[in-house]
């Protein structure tokens, strides 16, 4: 089951579920993701989009809550959108589709309720050049990349040496805002999925997009702390404290500061060791 109480700010696991596939919501609201996030935008044929749309609304207005992938501020379909799920109960915000400068976000906010967060998804070069932008603007909740229309965009390959420059720019757009760290792009196959989801954490990012329930598991499992990281946080601030708060050398107070990071995360997402592993342990 899902763990509602996770806030979107540090919400690790972020499904996109079709809103063509009104039957998979509700298998989404079960899952163990984080977040689900209705797609209106490329995961619905523009023939099929009214539909989706309207199917969308009726769920988000009979006491489920779910975030709602809008399509593009330069497409036909944007205004439509804002206006028809303005008034959806349950819209608990909006994911931009090819956000690629801050007026994007701007007048996706004017045509929203006051305070409606928008996750601002980055997904061209143009939105990689103009990331700081997007990430101070006003509404902008939190950044996200969409490795695959940026691949397409830049004919950029697969190897994570080719993407590093962008998601970097993402990741230090978003500390410099002060936001959450971003949401990086899907891994499409569940045998590449860890190493898909190390590489999110190694390169500063604290969330990923899913395009199916079954990978939530290993995405949550891979961006908390480990069991050895909360055993260490908890070993190393017991020892300062039992010292007093002496400082040894330079590295004492950023490696404390980690540590409490790491012990914040653990209570937000549930992780408990047993006290034994931490005797176990040498600080």
């Amino acid at each position: 089951m899902p763990r509602t109480d996770i806030s979107p700010a540090i919400a690790r696991s972020w499904l996109l579920v079709p809103a063509s596939k009104p039957e998979l919501f509700q298998i989404a609201q079960e899952s163990e993701a984080d977040a689900i996030i209705i797609d209106i935008e490329d995961a619905v044929a523009a023939k099929d989009k009214a539909q989706a749309r309207a199917d969308t609304v009726e769920w988000l207005s009979t006491g489920h809550r779910a975030w709602v992938r809008i399509n593009d501020a330069a497409s036909d379909f944007w205004s439509t959108d804002l206006a028809e799920l303005e008034r959806a109960p349950g819209l608990e915000g909006v994911m931009l589709a090819k956000t690629e400068s801050a007026s994007h976000v701007n007048d996706t906010a004017d045509r929203l309720p006051e305070g409606m967060r928008i996750l601002a998804l980055v997904e061209t070069a143009r939105g990689v050049l103009h990331v700081e932008q997007i990430a101070n603007a006003p509404s902008t909740f939190r950044l996200a990349f969409g490795t695959g229309d940026f691949k397409r965009d830049t004919a950029t390959g697969d190897d994570p040496i080719a993407l590093a420059y962008a998601r970097s720019q993402l990741v230090i757009a978003s500390r410099a805002a002060r936001l959450p760290a971003p949401i990086d792009g899907p891994t499409l196959s569940m045998d590449g999925l860890d190493a898909g989801t190390r590489l999110a954490k190694e390169m500063g990012m604290s969330g990923k997009l899913m395009l199916t329930h079954e990978q939530a598991p290993m995405v949550n499992a891979g961006l908390a702390p480990s069991p050895d990281e909360v055993a260490w946080a908890h070993g190393f601030v017991r020892a300062f404290e039992e010292s007093g708060g002496k400082i040894t050398d330079g590295s004492d107070l950023p490696r404390l500061a980690r540590a409490q990071k790491i012990q914040a995360q653990a209570r937000d997402f549930g992780i408990e060791i047993d006290a034994t592993r931490l005797d176990e342990l040498n600080y």
